[in-house]
């Protein structure tokens, strides 16, 4: 993986000595012979580190310091001297450099300083991500809940695979919590020291998905002014998660397979070859192999990220699940909306568990937070339930595998009838009726009132 270095001094046979001991540490080593001509090359390639010496002319080091961390803070910058002068040195770590050296430069200790540099540059965006993540997971804590049986058996799984390097495809309905599965995966492996960085494929054109997986180079399109790392280099060592991998075109399938086969790329407009060593866990609302028999998604890329394959059940078959789910949701956004919410009642809960969740825990979520942000109570009631939430519409599509239930596909089209013939196979018993359409007495009791069944 390449790393950029800008290398600034004015003495010719100097910047080439340095120039090619940089280089042999396999650094991409760029140079300027001044400081103003430094702070334009800085400008068009964002190096992550500056090496520089302090007495130049038209623009000294410490002023080259000085508009390089106003332009870019997380910048590393190194200052040579020929004159060991402690004012210099003094001033120039006051203003923000990372380090200084006299000159003649030690070569030893120089390479020394660069991977230190890199290190604490690789360490602060590390941090920087980590942060976000830590915020993101805060508030997100409830979802990987498993009370239920189908949860429990995949969480089971995922601790099983999450200390192996094989790549994994996460299958699932939007909103059943792939990404934090991927998560969870990444955090119990031995790469969770390094960075966790995902990519939602869908929400990207084609052009903007390759830079943001490769990275680019100023130039190599409209609107890219700058060199960019890319995903990929980001990630290096860690896990990238590419959400909605079944969206992405048969010219970016091409080049991830590249990737993941040989383990190098280059940037858009780039000719270097970049290594990298990356954990792809990739996942989908479609069926995959429908994508593949339809000659939409390549099959030897499929193969390539389905080492492991995962399946996230729907939060409709995983009823169980809703009372805690509900109950992290009340405590999450009860403290980011400065509420003090003591809890949920009975008949309301009912109704959420009652509901079929097309949108799954996402939506399940959302309508917590609905109900805390317009509730003026300690508990959350039932008529802060939606209206069509109450309703229980969709009903129940789980039939807990009953056999003579199975021939109605499309439950919401035909209620009424699911209803009947769950009353007669339980010869009017309401109790196990309602057990066996996965829903509560009362839902049913309203059921029958509202097709007049009593």
């Amino acid at each position: 993986m390449f790393e950029s270095i800008l290398l600034v001094e004015d003495e010719a046979n100097s910047r080439k000595g340095l120039t090619q001991f940089l280089q042999g540490l396999d650094y991409d080593v760029m140079t300027a012979q001044n400081g103003k001509e430094a702070l334009e090359v800085f400008k068009k390639e964002s190096p992550e580190l500056v090496i520089s010496d302090i007495r130049m002319p038209e623009m000294d080091g410490i002023a080259l310091l000085e508009a390089i961390r106003a332009a870019a803070p997380a910048a590393k910058v190194i200052l040579l001297t020929a004159y060991g002068s402690v004012e210099d040195a003094v001033k120039a770590m006051k203003k923000g450099a990372f380090y200084y050296l006299t000159k003649p430069v030690n070569l030893e200790e120089l390479e020394f300083l660069v991977k230190k540099a890199f290190s604490s540059h690789q360490l602060e965006e590390e941090n920087r991500e980590l942060k976000q993540e830590l915020f993101r997971e805060r508030y997100d804590l409830g979802q990987l809940i498993a009370q239920s049986q189908k949860m429990k058996e995949l969480l089971k799984t995922v601790d099983k695979i999450a200390a192996s390097n094989a790549s994994v495809l996460i299958e699932g309905e939007s909103g059943t919590g792939k990404e934090l599965i991927a998560r969870r995966i990444h955090e119990l492996s031995p790469r969770k020291q390094y960075p966790f960085i995902a990519v939602h494929c869908a929400a990207l054109t084609d052009t903007l998905l390759a830079s943001e997986l490769f990275g680019h180079e100023k130039g190599s399109f409209t609107g890219a002014t700058e060199r960019k790392k890319g995903r990929f280099e980001r990630a290096h060592q860690g896990s990238l998660f590419l959400d909605e991998i079944g969206e992405i075109t048969k010219d970016t399938q091409v080049k991830l397979l590249r990737v993941l086969q040989e383990g190098e790329f280059e940037r858009v407009g780039g000719t270097k070859s970049i290594k990298v060593d990356v954990r792809l866990i990739a996942a989908t609302n479609k069926t995959l192999l429908d994508e593949v028999q339809q000659q939409r998604f390549r099959e030897d890329l499929y193969y390539r990220i389905n080492v492991i394959y995962l399946k996230v059940p729907p939060l409709r078959e995983r009823k169980e699940d809703i009372p805690p789910l509900v109950n992290a949701f009340i405590r999450q956004y009860a403290e980011l909306n400065a509420k003090k919410i003591r809890g949920i009642e009975k008949d309301a809960l009912e109704a959420l568990v009652d509901y079929n969740w097309p949108g799954n825990i996402r939506e399940l979520k959302n309508i917590v937070e609905r109900m805390i942000v317009l509730s003026s109570a300690d508990m959350l009631t039932l008529d802060q339930v939606p209206e069509d939430i109450r309703q229980g519409r969709p009903l129940a599509a789980a039939t807990n595998g009953n056999a003579s239930l199975q021939g109605i596909s499309k439950i919401t089209d035909a209620e009424k009838e699911l209803i009947q013939k769950a009353l007669q196979e339980t010869r009017g018993n309401k109790s196990t009726a309602a057990e066996k359409l996965g829903i509560s007495r009362r839902t049913l009791y309203r059921k029958l009132e509202e097709y007049k069944l009593v």
